[in-house]
C-alpha cells in the first residue's frame, strides 16, 4: 500500500482510494501531513446468502475484501499514530460508502475523524476541503448501501432460478437484465423490420457553365413508385429550371454544454473510438492527476471560478469578441449528485499528460468546456427554390455561409459535424434560368432502428432514468463479460438498387449494387440473452420494466436526500419480489417454454426442439425421455434460436461432413462450441465467418489447410523429439516457451533458437516456483 509522507512524524494521515491521487495530493500539502492510499473498497458483502439477514431489516454483514487485509493492518498502524484521520474518498455515494468503510473497519474514533471532500484534486480544492471539513454523510451511505443490497438480493435470488430452470452459469441483475432487455428489443425490432422502397429526386443544375459554377437541388418529397419517379424525369425533358424564390434569413448556432458522465462517453466513443470503459480509466486518471474535475457527474453548469479561467483563455487565445458567458441547467429531475460539468482544472493548460489516449480525451474535455464559454456562431443560410416548367414540381437547393465562427473555431459535436453538409449557393438572381446537366432519381429504403453501440446505449438508460454516472461503465461492462451481448463489427450484404438518369434529353435504368446493414462496434445479443430476457419479462415484470429500474433510482436518491429509509424501501421491493421468485421455483421446467419446437424430423419421426444448452444454442432431434436416441447439433453464429427455420435445423445434422479426401486422409467439416471449423489428421482448422461448413468445397478448405500450416511453420522456432509437449514459439508479443497450457516467457538476453530442452525445463520450473502464493502473515 503505498504511503506517501515527509521525513518527521506527520500529525495528519489523508486517507484516498487511489495511489495516484495519494501521490499527487501529497505533493500539496506541508510535512504536517501523510498521504495514503485504501485502494478502493477495503470491505464488501462475502459472497453467500448469509451476508443480508432479511429479518433484521435487510441488516448487511460486511468483511475485509480478499486482499485486503495488509492495507487494513498498516492504516490501522497508521492511524493509531496520527493526531488526525481525514477521509478524502471521493464525493459521491460510492466515495462516501469508502469512508464509512474505512472508519468501520479502521475502528476510527469521531474525535479524530474528519470528512472531506473536493470535485478536482488541484492545491486549492485540497486546501478548502481540509479548512472545511464534515462528518460522514449516513444518507448518502444508506443510499449506497440500499442499491449494494438490492442488487444482492435480486441477483443471489434470480441467479439460481436461472441455473435450474435455463442453463448453468447464468446471472441476472437489476440494471443488467434492464439494459439486457433494451438490446434485445432493439434486436427483434430490426429482425422484424420490412425495408420499404422510395425514391430520390436530385438535380444538378448549371449556374455558369464558364465559371464552372453549378448547385445541387433536391425535390423535397419523396417518390413512392418507380414509375412516379420515371413520370417526373419524363416530364424533365426540354423542361426550363429557373429560380422562382429566394429567401435568405440570419440563423445562429449555439454551443453544447460542458460534458456529463453520460455525454463525455457518448462523445469518446463517436469522435475517439474509445469504449465506455476506457473513457472512464483515462478521464480517472486525468482526475486523479489533477489535470480536470469529477468524472462522476450529472451536472452541466461550471463554477464562477472555472467561468473566470475560461474566460481568460478565450480573450487571450481569440478575442473579447469570442467570449460569452453562459450558465446551463440540468434537464433532469433526478441529478441528486450534481456538482460540476467535467473540466479542466487549468484552463490555460493545453497539454496534460504524455500519454497520447489520455491527452485525446483531455483535449476534447477541454475543448468543450471552453467552447460552452463562447459566442454563438453567426450563419446566413440561404434557400432557393427552382421552378420546373412542365411540372407543378419545385427543386429546393440550400446554402450557408458562416459570417462570425464564434464558438466553433474550437469545437463542434460529433452530431454536428455530421450536418455541416451546406455549402454556399453560387450568386442567383429571381429568374435566373438554370441549364440542366443531369438529373437522378435512385431508389433508397428505409432503414431499420440503428442497433446499439455502447455509448448509445448509456445514453438510452440516462434517457430512461436508470442507473447513474458511476454505473453506467460497469453496466455495460457487465452484460458483455456476462455472455448475453457482444460487441463486433459485421460486414453488411449487398442490395440492388435501381438508378434512373435523364440526360441530353434520355432516361435511362440501370440497376446498380451498394453494400447495406454494415456495423461497426455495434452491440448484438446472444441466444442466451434472447432466452433469459424472455423467462424474466415473463415472470419478473417489474425487474424488468424500465419505469419501475427507475423509480427504484429515484427512491435511492430520496435516501440519498434522507427523505426516505433504506429498509423500508428494501422491504415494499421485496414482499412483492420473494414470493414470486419461490412461485417460479416450483414450476416445472417444460412449462417455461425456453425451447422452441420446430416441426418432425422426417426420416425418425421425433420433434425437433431449438434450445439453449450448456455450451450454447442448439438443435437436437428427439427428446430426453427417449433414451439414447436424442441428437444434437451447435446453430452456427449466423443463425438464431427464436427464428431458425425446420429445414435448417435439419441441414445441421447432416455434419460432420466430408468435404473430400487430402492426403489420402478425409476431411471433415463440422460445428462445434467455438464455430465452424475442419478437421483433418487430429488437427482442427478454423474457418472463415463466410465460409459454409454445409457447402464448403475440398478446394477452399485446402486453401485453408495450407495457410493455417504456413502460419504454424512461422511460429514454431524449436520444437523437442524427446519431449512433444513443450515448444519454443513466436508470439504476438516475442518468443516464449508453450508447456501444455502454460507459457512461459524467454529473458530477452537469451537465444531462443539455442534453448536446449534442460534450458526449457528450467524456465518452466522458475516460473512455477513465482507464481506460488505466499504464505499469509498470522
Amino acid at each position: 500500500m503505498p504511503i506517501f509522507k515527509s521525513t518527521h512524524m506527520p500529525k495528519n494521515l489523508v486517507i484516498v482510494e487511489s495511489p495516484a491521487k495519494a501521490k499527487t495530493i501529497q505533493s500539496y500539502l506541508g510535512a504536517d501531513y501523510e498521504v495514503a492510499s485504501c485502494n478502493g473498497h477495503i470491505r464488501d458483502l462475502p459472497k453467500n446468502h448469509k451476508a443480508i439477514d432479511v429479518a433484521q431489516g435487510f441488516q448487511p454483514t460486511y468483511e475485509v475484501s480478499e486482499g485486503k487485509q495488509q492495507v487494513v493492518k498498516e492504516l490501522k498502524k497508521r492511524t493509531r499514530k496520527a493526531e488526525r484521520v481525514y477521509l478524502a474518498s471521493d464525493d459521491d455515494r460510492e466515495g462516501e460508502a469508502i469512508s464509512w468503510h474505512l472508519s468501520e473497519a479502521l475502528g476510527l474514533p469521531d474525535k479524530k475523524t474528519q470528512r472531506i471532500v473536493f470535485r478536482e484534486v488541484t492545491k486549492n480544492a485540497i486546501t478548502k476541503a481540509i479548512q472545511n471539513p464534515r462528518a460522514i454523510d449516513l444518507a448518502l451511505v444508506n443510499s449506497q448501501q440500499a442499491r449494494r443490497v438490492l442488487d444482492r438480493l435480486v441477483g443471489y435470488d434470480l441467479s439460481p432460478l436461472l441455473w435450474k430452470k435455463i442453463k448453468p452459469g447464468l446471472s441476472a441483475g437489476r440494471v443488467q437484465s434492464v439494459a439486457v432487455r433494451m438490446v434485445v428489443e432493439r434486436e427483434r425490432a430490426i429482425i422484424a423490420f420490412e425495408p420499404t422502397a422510395y425514391f430520390v429526386i436530385t438535380a444538378l443544375l448549371a449556374v455558369d457553365v464558364d465559371q464552372d459554377q453549378y448547385l445541387q437541388a433536391v425535390l423535397p418529397d419523396r417518390l413512392q413508385t418507380e414509375a412516379e419517379a420515371y413520370q417526373l424525369l419524363e416530364q424533365c425533358i426540354g423542361a426550363t429550371f429557373s429560380v422562382h424564390a429566394l429567401e435568405k434569413k440570419p440563423a445562429k448556432k449555439s454551443p453544447a454544454p460542458p460534458f456529463t458522465t453520460s455525454t463525455l462517453q457518448q462523445e469518446a466513443s463517436l469522435k475517439l473510438s474509445y469504449t465506455v470503459t476506457r473513457t472512464m480509466l483515462l478521464a480517472q486518471n486525468l482526475y486523479e492527476a489533477g489535470k480536470i474535475s469529477y468524472m462522476r457527474t450529472d451536472a452541466v453548469h461550471l463554477a464562477a471560478e472555472a467561468v473566470q479561467g475560461a474566460q481568460r483563455e478565450i480573450q487571450a487565445a481569440y478575442g473579447a469578441e469570442y467570449f460569452q458567458a453562459r450558465k446551463y441547467t440540468t434537464k433532469s429531475a433526478t441529478a441528486q449528485e450534481a456538482h460540476e460539468a467535467i473540466r479542466p482544472t487549468d484552463f490555460s493548460q493545453r497539454v496534460a499528460s504524455p500519454d497520447a489516449s489520455e491527452q485525446r480525451l483531455y483535449e476534447l474535455i477541454w475543448k468543450r468546456a471552453i467552447a460552452s464559454q463562447m459566442a454563438d456562431a453567426q450563419l446566413e443560410k440561404t434557400t432557393a427554390t427552382i421552378a420546373i416548367s412542365t411540372s407543378p414540381q419545385t427543386l429546393v437547393a440550400q446554402g450557408e455561409v458562416i459570417r462570425f465562427e464564434g464558438f466553433l473555431k474550437v469545437y463542434t459535436t460529433h452530431r454536428e459535424e455530421e450536418e455541416a453538409q451546406a455549402t454556399m449557393l453560387p450568386p442567383l438572381t429571381i429568374g435566373q434560368v438554370l441549364a440542366l446537366d443531369h438529373m437522378e432519381a435512385r431508389e433508397r429504403f428505409t432503414k431499420p432502428p440503428a442497433r446499439y453501440t455502447e455509448a448509445a446505449l448509456v445514453k438510452q438508460l440516462e434517457e430512461q432514468g436508470i442507473g447513474r454516472p458511476s454505473t453506467y461503465a460497469p453496466i455495460i461492462g457487465t452484460i458483455q463479460q456476462r455472455g448475453y451481448v457482444i460487441k463486433e463489427s459485421r460486414d453488411g450484404k449487398q442490395r440492388a438498387y435501381q438508378l434512373l438518369t435523364l440526360r441530353d434529353k434520355q432516361i435511362q435504368a440501370k440497376k446498380h449494387m451498394e453494400i447495406t446493414g454494415t456495423e461497426k462496434q455495434k452491440l448484438f445479443p446472444t441466444d442466451t440473452a434472447m432466452v433469459v430476457n424472455d423467462f424474466l419479462v415473463s415472470r419478473f415484470a417489474e425487474v424488468t420494466d424500465y419505469g419501475f429500474t427507475a423509480k427504484v433510482e429515484e427512491q435511492l436518491d430520496e435516501i440519498a436526500a434522507g427523505n426516505k429509509a433504506w429498509d423500508k424501501m428494501l422491504a415494499t421491493f421485496y414482499q412483492d419480489f420473494y414470493p414470486k421468485v419461490a412461485q417460479t421455483a416450483q414450476v416445472d421446467r417444460a412449462v417455461l417454454q425456453t425451447s422452441r419446437l420446430l416441426g418432425t424430423d422426417p426420416t425418425t419421426g421425433q420433434q425437433v426442439i431449438a434450445r439453449l444448452g450448456r455450451y450454447g444454442p442448439l438443435v437436437q432431434i428427439g427428446t430426453s425421455d427417449v433414451e439414447a436416441s436424442a441428437r444434437f447439433a451447435s446453430l452456427p453464429k449466423n443463425q438464431r434460436l427464436e427464428n431458425i427455420t425446420l429445414e435448417a435445423a435439419l441441414d445441421l445434422f447432416k455434419l460432420p461432413r466430408e468435404v473430400g479426401q487430402w492426403d489420402e486422409v478425409p476431411v471433415v467439416a463440422n460445428v462445434g462450441r467455438y464455430g465452424p471449423y475442419l478437421k483433418h489428421q487430429d488437427r482442427f482448422y478454423k474457418l472463415d465467418k463466410e465460409d459454409d461448413p454445409l457447402t464448403i468445397t475440398l478446394e477452399r478448405a485446402v486453401v485453408i489447410m495450407q495457410a493455417k500450416r504456413q502460419a504454424d511453420a512461422k511460429r514454431l522456432i524449436k520444437a523437442f523429439d524427446e519431449d512433444p509437449t513443450i515448444q519454443v514459439l513466436n508470439g504476438r508479443w516475442g518468443p516464449y516457451i508453450k508447456a501444455n497450457r502454460q507459457n512461459v516467457r524467454i529473458p530477452s538476453e537469451l537465444d531462443p533458437a539455442q534453448l536446449t530442452l534442460q534450458d526449457c525445463r528450467a524456465l518452466i520450473e522458475k516460473a512455477a516456483t513465482k507464481k506460488q502464493p505466499k504464505t499469509q502473515e498470522k
